[in-house]
């Protein structure tokens, strides 16, 4: 028997598991995430015009950091897979986890293909939503780590701060610190780099 072609989101099962190769089947346009074979909504309502004024100015600050640099970087909606590092499983069937960061950047251009970035990215940086807020600051945290992201910023546009954490040694995040508008925050993996929280902040 033909399976129906899922083609709204209410179609999916909310207890069920789903890999990235179910997930290249759904023809809807609402744009979701899966973690450990779990749908996640996206960001519903569509995102403020504040927080798409701050991934602008990020997306410009780092894009013409990384011109003509070895690091690539991708702003949403981008697909990063990734995948049980001890399987090593790549095929789409054995993909269970498929996320949309608002920015990552990616140094390994093995990682690239057509379909998005297959593996950790270097750099990631969410812009938090009263939406996502759990997600990003409790799954995805534990889900870079799990993931080796070597850095994972945390943008706050209501408090007007960020918070920044680095993977160490013992493949742990530690909290570096939690940046107020007033300071610049420099990048961990790239020193010139920086972004200065006024300007990011900085209301139309």
């Amino acid at each position: 028997m033909t399976k129906l072609p899922i083609t709204h989101i209410d179609q999916l099962d909310p207890n069920g598991v789903y890999s990235y190769a179910d997930y290249l089947t759904w023809r809807f346009d609402e744009l979701v995430e899966l973690i450990h074979g779990k749908v996640f909504r996206g960001m519903s309502p569509a995102p403020t015009l504040y927080h798409q004024r701050i991934a602008l100015k990020l997306t410009l600050r780092l894009g013409n950091f990384f011109e003509k640099k070895p690091c690539l970087l991708f702003p949403a909606p981008f697909d990063v897979r990734l995948f049980d590092q001890q399987k090593s499983q790549k095929q789409h069937k054995d993909i269970y986890t498929v996320v949309q960061p608002d920015l990552c950047v990616v140094c390994d251009r093995d990682k690239l293909d057509e379909q998005g970035c297959i593996g950790a990215p270097d750099w990631i940086i969410e812009i938090i939503s009263p939406a996502t807020r759990n997600k990003d600051q409790k799954i995805k945290l534990a889900l870079y780590e799990e993931n080796g992201v070597r850095e994972y910023w945390i943008v706050y546009p209501e408090s007007h701060s960020v918070a920044v954490y680095d993977l160490k040694d013992d493949q742990r995040y530690h909290l570096r610190n939690l940046y107020t508008e007033d300071d610049v925050v420099p990048s961990g993996l790239f020193p010139a780099l920086d972004v200065h929280l006024e300007q990011l902040f900085e209301e139309i």
